[in-house]
């Protein structure tokens, strides 16, 4: 009988020797990435702390009324400014990117654009 690939515990493997390499600091913290289906969300860790310091997802309400008419991969821009300038406010300019063990194509891509464009050095 031929066995089912689990997409998902393929991806965590490759999270986890991601992890091994990229941790977030107080002075550049974990921009980090995680893709659902129909979503996408942000965080930015300060793993030395164990602190998330800002955050934006798809589900949020500004955020739903800025995509309302948007593609997942335009939607997962918007969501990489949102949470890039929220970590601008809080002072943070230089972070570590974290693709959750994603490809670094479509909508994570995006999100990685969008944060750069609002000013945040990935």
């Amino acid at each position: 009988m031929i066995s089912k690939i689990d997409k998902n515990a393929v991806r965590q493997r490759r999270h986890a020797r991601v992890r091994k390499k990229v941790s977030g600091t107080p002075e550049a913290p974990r921009f980090n990435v995680y893709r659902s289906l129909n979503h996408i969300y942000v965080q930015i860790i300060d793993d030395v702390n164990g602190v998330t310091l800002a955050s934006a997802s798809t589900m949020e309400k500004a955020v739903k009324e800025q995509i309302a008419d948007l593609t997942k991969t335009e939607a997962s821009k918007v969501v990489g400014k949102v949470a890039a300038e929220r970590a601008i406010a809080k002072g943070i300019s230089d972070v570590v990117f974290d693709r959750g063990g994603y490809l670094y194509t479509g909508r994570v891509q995006a999100v990685a654009d969008g944060a750069r464009e609002a000013g945040l050095n990935l």
